[in-house]
């Protein structure tokens, strides 16, 4: 199981692992910051939206506003006093070249337009000014500055495609206006188009890496999804392999009954006795096709047993060995102490005799995988199982404490990721509950009623699958 699963199912640590510092668990303030500012943001949607705290998403509108404040009284003064400029016009340029750079922070391209017309008007309006011969042109350094701020903005949130578009369209319009410059001025033209480029350039760069790592995360999650329902089927196919021994059995019985009923109630009418041949044949047809279906839903091994302590048959032979039941838990129990693992079990007299076969089945394999999860993220803590039978159910318990001091406990061990998903399952079957958590003292718990009665069972399906869900966040062990 990976690290990424077992931190999402909550998984406590094991013992003698070092605890996380809070540090480890919640990056700092500028790791914040770079991860919201590599987040794409969506259309309409802010510079960092995504950002966990409330001031970190204000942040761009805070820059931003500084940027205006300071550029709109800075652009009227000096395109009145230095370029000579009358003042109108200054004031309706300062407001036209620095007020839409608010817009950027959602609506950067947009922004972009108001602006690049608002510095062409200006450009034009200066060749007629009095006091421009000396100064930068077409471009003054207010409205470099303010159009920089707007590619940082673009840069983070276009596409490369109209990124490249809109660093052509200003090194077009700086050309353009360079046919026509007034007398000995310094022209901006070049000086903004590179600025520009290598702004837009890195603020691409930026979001380009935030956009292919969620894409990644978005491909993880899929994964995920996929080997979860891949485990689930695979499960549900090992658990059909499991039944088929159970189906087999009750489908022979029939089949015998029915072919010796005319031997055994001498007398017989001939249409009871045509009756029972034809109960006889579909008998044997069934078998036919439940072998079919079998062959299909065999492993290519051959094996469709468990793993874990004591249990599991593998190969040919385990193919045609019984299937286990809770008249072999004893057994299990006993090979899981040999291993080195303390488990007491209480087992109520008559249980296996009680339990029809699904019930018989399920239980042991409850068992069996609880106490591999156990041995596998728990070695050494004392377990207890407890199996009980009342005139409905059969209550399957099995409880472990922390895992022992001096044990090492190997963060992805040889789990497979299937044993609550199997434990669901076969609660699901027959219609029963499971319940599984951590407990506070470290331990952990696995508790499965399942109905001894198949009309219970049916009934209480839907309840189950209701239960069986809930359960769901008390994630795999294995």
């Amino acid at each position: 199981m990976s690290d990424r699963a077992r931190e999402r199912t909550g998984r406590r640590t094991p013992a003698g692992a070092p605890a996380r510092t809070a540090d480890a668990r919640e990056p700092g303030t500028l790791a914040q910051l770079a991860a919201a500012l590599r987040t794409p943001a969506a259309a309409a949607q802010p510079l960092f939206a995504q950002a966990p705290k409330a001031w970190q998403r204000a942040l761009p509108y805070v820059v931003v506003g500084i940027f205006v404040v300071s550029l709109l009284p800075t652009t009227i003064a000096v395109l009145t006093n230095d370029y000579g400029l009358d003042g109108g016009w200054s004031g309706a340029l300062g407001v036209a070249q620095t007020v839409p750079l608010l817009l950027a922070v959602t609506r950067p391209l947009p922004a972009w337009l108001l602006v690049l017309v608002a510095d062409t008007v200006g450009a034009v309006l200066l060749t007629q000014a009095d006091k421009v011969a000396g100064h930068p042109w077409p471009w003054t350094p207010m409205a470099v500055v303010g159009y920089l701020v707007l590619m940082a903005c673009l840069g983070l949130r276009e596409s490369i495609r109209t990124l490249v578009g809109v660093w052509l369209v200003t090194g077009a319009l700086g050309a353009l206006l360079g046919f026509f410059p007034p007398g000995d001025t310094a022209n901006t033209a070049a000086l903004l188009f590179v600025l520009s480029g290598i702004l837009l350039a890195l603020t691409g760069a930026l979001r380009g890496l935030g956009d292919a790592r969620q894409r990644i995360a978005e491909q993880e999650s899929i994964s995920e999804a996929e080997r979860s329902r891949r485990t689930l089927l695979e499960e549900r196919a090992r658990i059909a392999r499991e039944l088929h021994d159970v189906v087999a059995h009750h489908m022979s019985v029939i089949t015998v009954q029915a072919d010796s009923a005319p031997y055994r109630l001498p007398g017989m009418p001939e249409p009871v006795q045509q009756e029972f041949a034809a109960i006889a044949a579909s008998a044997r047809e069934s078998l036919g096709e439940m072998r079919r279906l079998l062959t299909v839903l065999r492993a290519p091994d051959g094996g469709g047993g468990a793993g874990g302590p004591g249990g599991g048959h593998g190969g040919a032979d385990g193919a045609r060995a019984p299937q286990p039941g809770i008249g072999r838990l004893q057994q299990l129990v006993e090979a899981t102490v040999r291993a080195g693992q303390p488990v007491e079990l209480s087992l109520a007299a008559g249980a296996a005799e009680a339990a029809p076969p699904a019930v018989d089945l399920s239980a042991y394999r409850i068992v069996q995988e609880a106490l591999a999860n156990v041995v596998r993220h728990a070695p050494g803590a004392p377990t207890r199982v407890s199996v009980t039978v009342d005139d409905d159910e059969v209550l399957v318990l099995v409880v472990n404490g922390p895992a022992a001091r001096d044990a090492v406990v190997e963060p992805d061990g040889p789990g497979t990721g299937h044993g609550l998903v199997g434990m669901r399952e076969r609660v699901r079957l027959t219609g029963g509950t499971l319940d599984t958590g951590p407990l506070p003292d470290g331990g952990f718990r696995v508790a499965a009623r399942l109905p001894l009665h198949a009309g219970d069972g049916t009934a209480g399906t839907h309840a189950a699958h209701e239960a069986n869900e809930a359960n769901d966040t008390n994630e795999e062990r294995s």
